[in-house]
């Protein structure tokens, strides 16, 4: 009978298990032990462990060390450390410690319910150890952030002759992805042929993933296709590298694909695609996944839902966003940081505050990404109280401590405020080593309240932490330029030839019947070039006559007629024109540009605005814009530090290579 009962559990079926065990007429040790196992095992550790409570009351049976090594990792997938913590009492009392299976038990349970240094401490008293005794540590340390000593639990298992598993390869892959160890990755990848688990496919797409996070999507993408027998995780891994990786035409591809192929997606699939989409920021796109999501009803997944609310304020549709946001029964901390983020990132500071402000009263408690996201909207309203206040009630109330990206949105907050001096004193009283993005924030903010001095010395710690970044070189001589400080400007331009640094060209792509535009500055191999300059000329001239005045403050040594010519050419500039050329009236044109919005550039898109009785929504590399009847949803107040680890490049002149004459080379 107890056999019968242990097939069906085996086979899945838990439930005619349940039922053969429940007419039993007698019922020993084993058959508890097999009833339960089938549980834990089936995913149903709740009813597990409520079986073992039952089997106690009944008072026939006391639970053996079969029993706690079935009842260790129900805990450990319910996360109940208290119950966890009692079955390890019971295990000390009984003398259970010295099996090797009941310790890897616990190793395993303690590290999935995030005590990963009491998992060590048993780990390092166990007399002997299996694989599967590493495998638990290796797994822990990994699944709790933990990857250098993953890797290091890893290299000693081979030391000391253990043959991996799957399991290991696995973890270890992870660790290696996490910490973006490619070297260690592709022994890994050695070790994985050796051992002949190249035909595994949870292995490989382990490896997928590993060599996505690495930025090698191009090997990635080779495993893939040599994969013959993929599942829904080999594509949901290869469409999530795609996607983290910037290709969003092939995330979108293989998306289309697998649907061809009738393989339904999941939840992940769906994060990934909209993700994806998110980043290329075309409204139509972000319709037609919404669409989907909905038919196949993984909209009501709360992690889809999040993701749909994030695409759309990175679509331009902050509204929208908000309308998804308020249907939602069920909403995760992401989700809320996904709104509190989407206004910031639009101009709407208030909203973003009041939202902050109802979540507190709520039961989803804030994290770090909380505070970033409110204090980052703060700075991009200009609310530097309320971001001080923000940044003091993170630690003190909620005991967050916080990350280099909290200092770099404070020290933006502050500085672009024109409190300089108060930022500089921010910085050096910071308990860690600031870094890029603090001193980032601190040249942006000298630059625009034209403090050389502070300027200068942010630039010389920008140089020493990374002397080869481009954007910080084309910011400080944007500083200088602003100063009329031509000699230092020049003196930049050698520093970046002598090192062979090269600005990033400015990019604007404009979306427009099923197709997307590129336009750079400049550039002239659109059909219709000849038609866009043309047009920005009596454009131009209406603009002006409604009170634009060109800003030529960074272009040095050349005629004005000239240094107008240079300023019209700007990549979104074109885009703009483009879209007024090929839409009718009152059609809102949405941009987006890989750098920041220039200065002229956000004049003269308001002045178009004003005349042209045109929305135009530009989205730049930290924000969006909003264009209307000659104002701009920014207030003028455009933040310049740097967020969630985005390197600054705020240049005035984001598109224009002329600081001086030969800056075009």
């Amino acid at each position: 009978m107890t056999s019968v009962v242990n097939l069906y559990a085996k086979c899945g079926m838990v439930g005619d298990a349940y039922k053969m065990f429940d007419r039993m007429p007698e019922k020993d040790l084993v058959c508890w032990n097999t009833v339960i196992s089938g549980y834990a095992q089936n995913g149903m550790s709740k009813r597990a462990l409520e079986l073992v409570l039952r089997m106690q009351e009944e008072g026939c049976n006391r639970p053996d060390s079969v029993t706690v090594v079935s009842m260790l990792p129900a805990c450990a997938a319910i996360g109940s450390l208290q119950m966890g913590k009692s079955i390890h009492g019971y295990v000390f009392r009984n003398g259970f410690e010295s099996l090797v299976n009941v310790s890897t038990a616990l190793v395993d349970m303690y590290a999935k319910c995030g005590s990963v240094g009491t998992a060590r401490l048993i780990f390092d008293k166990m007399d002997s150890m299996t694989v599967v005794s590493l495998n638990a540590m290796i797994d822990g340390y990994a699944r709790n952030g933990y990857y250098d000593e993953a890797l290091v639990i890893f290299q000693r298992m081979l030391d000391e002759g253990f043959k991996p598993t799957n399991v290991t390869i696995m973890s270890t892959l992870h660790a290696c992805a996490e910490s973006r160890n490619i070297e260690l990755g592709q022994y890994v990848h050695k070790l994985v042929n050796q051992l002949g688990l190249g035909s595994n496919v949870a292995v490989v797409n382990s490896l997928i993933s590993m060599y996505c996070k690495c930025q090698r999507v191009d090997i990635a993408a080779e495993l893939f296709e040599n994969l013959k027998e993929r599942t829904l995780v080999s594509w949901n891994a290869m469409i999530l590298g795609y996607a983290q990786n910037g290709c969003v035409m092939d995330a979108l591809t293989n998306f289309c694909k697998m649907h061809l192929q009738n393989i339904k997606p999941d939840s992940f699939t769906m994060v990934s695609v909209v993700t994806a989409l998110a980043e290329l920021s075309v409204l139509r796109q972000a319709k037609w996944i919404h669409g989907f999501s909905v038919r196949t009803c993984l909209n009501r997944n709360v992690f889809v839902a999040t993701a749909l609310v994030d695409m759309y304020a990175k679509c331009g549709a902050v509204h929208t966003a908000r309308k998804l946001f308020d249907m939602m029964d069920d909403r995760h901390v992401t989700t809320w940081n996904a709104m509190i983020d989407g206004y910031g990132t639009h101009g709407y500071g208030k909203e973003a505050v009041e939202l902050f402000e109802e979540m507190r009263k709520g039961h989803v408690e804030p994290n770090d990404i909380t505070f970033l996201c409110v204090i980052s909207a703060c700075s991009h309203s200009g609310f530097v109280e309320k971001g001080q206040n923000y940044f003091m009630i993170m630690r003190e109330v909620y005991s967050l401590e916080p990350s280099m990206d909290h200092y770099g949105a404070m020290v933006d907050l502050i500085g672009r405020a024109g409190r300089l001096s108060e930022a500089w004193k921010f910085i050096n009283n910071m308990p860690i080593k600031p870094g890029l993005n603090v001193y980032g924030a601190m040249l942006g903010a000298c630059k625009i309240h034209k403090n050389i001095d502070l300027g200068e010395k942010a630039a010389d710690k920008l140089f020493e932490l990374d002397p080869n970044d481009g954007g910080y070189h084309v910011l400080l001589a944007n500083m200088y330029a602003t100063a009329s400080m031509w000699h230092k400007v020049a003196k930049v331009r050698t520093m970046m030839e002598r090192k062979g640094i090269q600005k990033t060209p400015g990019c604007s792509l404009v979306d427009l019947r099923n197709e997307v535009h590129t336009f750079y500055s400049g550039s002239t191999s659109h059909p219709q070039s000849e038609k866009i300059y043309a047009y920005l000329e009596k454009l131009f001239d209406r603009i002006k006559a409604a009170g634009y005045i060109p800003d030529t403050d960074s272009i040095h040594d050349v005629e004005d007629d000239v240094q107008e010519q240079l300023l019209k050419s700007h990549s979104e500039k074109l885009a703009i024109a483009f879209g007024l050329l090929n839409t009718s009236a009152g059609t809102t044109i949405h941009i987006r540009k890989n750098l920041r919005v220039c200065g002229d550039c956000h004049s003269a898109t308001k002045y178009i605005s004003l005349v042209m009785k045109r929305e135009i929504i530009v989205r730049d590399m930290h924000r969006f814009h909003h264009f209307k009847d000659g104002s701009c949803s920014c207030g003028d107040y455009c933040p310049i530090g740097t967020f969630r680890g985005i390197e600054l490049r705020n240049i005035i002149c984001s598109d224009c290579q002329h600081l001086q004459p030969t800056w075009k080379n």
